[in-house]
């Protein structure tokens, strides 16, 4: 019999709740499907008001006779376990109520209390996504989107993402790509994974002496020894990378040192590349917040120099939101067939909806204009900060100020670990600088703070910037600025 669509949903309306039952244990049948309805409506899996299938169809599903599962549901009425009503089929009765099974106390640890005051770094302004225009954005790539869009997904990514992504990074970092070259992966944690984890690359690594303690934690995961290079006011000395025995590849930061700040000087680039080409090896690139600038020219990718030697990493986590979990990575070409075996058969971490949303968002304008906006409002926020130390704390130095969501504050020798009591005293959330150092790195550590000045929410943040004031060591810093 054919029903038009509409006749279809009116006949699914009709047919009621689909039901599973575990018809087992002694007895007729009919005794048993008794038996498995009650302890259905006992146990709560069917709670009061639930309408059940017409007889016909459950005895269809259950292989049942009609009279079977017609007298049970009968007996079951009887015994005011169901009620049946002309015209609103047969439903659980409102009093028969389930037992109440025992409360299983749960084992999961207590969430530490939230900071009064965030200052934490790595994070943007959350209250600044952009919702309506990504809102729009998801329904046109939605409406756009070919069905073969929601089956199993490419692992090298959607292709409108991955044609979206090689417009924008040639145009705003200077990458020299092609949509084919870039693997669309969840962040750049993931990437690591992949590449290292994956077989792709192996150690051991040459990292910046001052790095996030999550990646090198990654890395350790995935039995890679990292080996750090010294930092100065330019950047890592790459001219380091030629001493190290057995490292044929190399993590940098380039466009904006994490945490210290500052972007690697050119000349250094260039080591870095010309090192990569002597011993056939590879630069692994960071570009985690290259379009966030305030005082400073635009500094464009190492990958362009040479991208047969440069791994380009990139995400979204800064500039939008790490909740979307979208990255990239810009591949040499010996690289891509290993990194996508690596990933395997399927799409398995960044969602296909979320990948044409993005390359709407980005196609349409809205990422450039959203970046536009936030750099105008970090900018605030980072002057806001620097003219707060300079009346109220003139003798701590900032650095790492022209670029990013994040400043390093330099404090006297041996205040740190003071500062960072103090600052947990007061409810307010930040990071040492000590934190982030290699614990291999020979050369003498510096304190410091590392204060993000995206997090707070505009009315918190006066107040958290009083707040940090309040707990910086009051001693003067020695002249000059150090190296780290």
């Amino acid at each position: 019999m054919h029903f038009l669509p509409d006749s279809w949903v009116n006949l699914a309306e009709r047919l009621g709740s689909d039901l599973h039952l575990e018809l087992a244990g002694p007895g007729s049948r009919r005794s048993v499907l008794i038996r498995a309805l009650r302890n259905a409506v006992r146990d709560g899996r069917l709670a009061p008001g639930t309408r059940l299938p017409p007889y016909r169809s459950l005895a269809a599903d259950l292989g049942l006779a009609r009279n079977t599962v017609a007298d049970a549901y009968a007996e079951l009425v009887a015994e005011g376990w169901l009620l049946s009503r002309q015209g609103s089929g047969t439903r659980v009765a409102p009093r028969a109520e389930p037992v109440q099974l025992p409360r299983v106390p749960k084992k999961t640890p207590a969430r530490p209390a939230m900071p009064a005051h965030n200052l934490r770094q790595g994070q943007p302004d959350v209250a600044s996504f952009p919702r309506s225009a990504w809102l729009a954005a998801a329904r046109r790539a939605l409406n756009a989107a070919p069905n073969e869009a929601f089956g199993p997904g490419d692992p090298q990514g959607r292709p409108e993402l991955r044609r979206a992504l090689a417009d924008y990074l040639a145009r705003a970092r200077g990458v020299r790509t092609t949509p084919d070259r870039i693997v669309v992966c969840s962040g750049f944690a993931h990437a690591l994974r992949l590449l290292f984890g994956g077989r792709v690359l192996r150690g051991p690594l040459a990292v910046e002496s001052y790095g996030l303690p999550f990646h090198r934690s990654v890395l350790e995961a995935a039995s890679v020894r990292t080996v750090p290079i010294t930092l100065d006011e330019h950047g890592a000395r790459t001219s380091e990378l030629g001493t190290l025995k057995g490292v044929r590849a190399a993590l940098l930061t380039p466009a904006h040192q994490f945490p210290t700040g500052g972007p690697l000087h050119p000349e250094r680039r260039v080591i870095a590349v010309d090192w990569a080409r002597t011993c056939g090896g590879l630069i692994l690139e960071d570009d985690y917040d290259g379009e966030f600038r305030y005082d400073r020219e635009p500094v464009g990718a190492v990958q362009g120099l040479d991208p047969e030697r440069v791994v380009y990493i990139g995400s979204i986590s800064k500039s939008l939101s790490p909740a979307l979990r979208l990255g990239w990575m810009v591949l040499p070409e010996r690289l891509l067939t290993p990194a996508l075996t690596a990933k395997g058969e399927r799409e398995a971490w960044a969602s296909v909806t979320d990948q044409l949303t993005l390359a709407d968002f980005i196609d349409s304008g809205n990422y450039d204009r959203h970046i536009r906006r936030m750099r105008q409002r970090y900018r605030s926020r980072r002057d806001r900060l620097l003219a707060t130390l300079a009346a109220q704390a003139p003798h701590i130095a900032p650095t790492g100020i022209a670029a990013g969501l994040h400043a390093v504050l330099h404090l006297p020798p041996g205040t740190e670990r003071s500062a960072v009591k103090a600052a947990a005293w007061q409810s307010i959330a930040l990071d040492g600088l000590a934190d982030f150092r290699h614990p291999a790195a020979t050369m003498p550590g510096h304190d410091g703070l590392v204060v993000g000045y995206a997090t707070p929410p505009d009315h918190g943040y006066g107040p958290a910037l009083e707040a940090l004031c309040r707990i910086l060591p009051q001693a003067p810093v020695g002249a000059g600025l150090p190296s780290v």
